[in-house]
């Protein structure tokens, strides 16, 4: 379904719009309710409930899991307030832990290189 959606609506070009508008620009808010039949379309999927919003936000959050900086996530979410960006940020810390894991394992490696080193007795 998604592939004959493609070859349907989507022109054949970088950056085209995956729901383009009646005249090939992006759909207005007003409309895409009743234009996509969204609320039909996630209940029929099994996702009542699912906001367009909602894919936003997901792959905001993929971006910020990637390690993604924060010019490049405004850029991505089409901000220019670096607020939203860091929300996103703050939500994906657990690489903190993964970088600190890190560093005490090479701080853990280095003094069992030191201990190996130190003469018996």
């Amino acid at each position: 379904m998604l592939r004959e959606h493609l070859n349907t609506y989507v022109l054949d070009e970088p950056g085209a719009l995956v729901f383009p508008g009646a005249k090939g620009g992006p759909l207005r808010r007003s409309g895409f309710n009743t234009r996509t039949r969204w609320v039909d379309v996630v209940k029929e999927m099994g996702l009542a409930g699912l906001h367009f919003h909602d894919l936003r936000h997901t792959g905001n959050m993929l971006a910020a899991e990637s390690g993604a900086g924060l010019k490049d996530l405004m850029a991505r979410m089409g901000h220019d307030n670096v607020r939203a960006a860091m929300i996103y940020q703050h939500a994906v810390r657990g690489a903190d832990k993964v970088i600190t894991d890190a560093i005490n394992r090479q701080l853990q490696a280095r003094d069992a290189d030191e201990a190996d080193e130190l003469p018996a007795g």
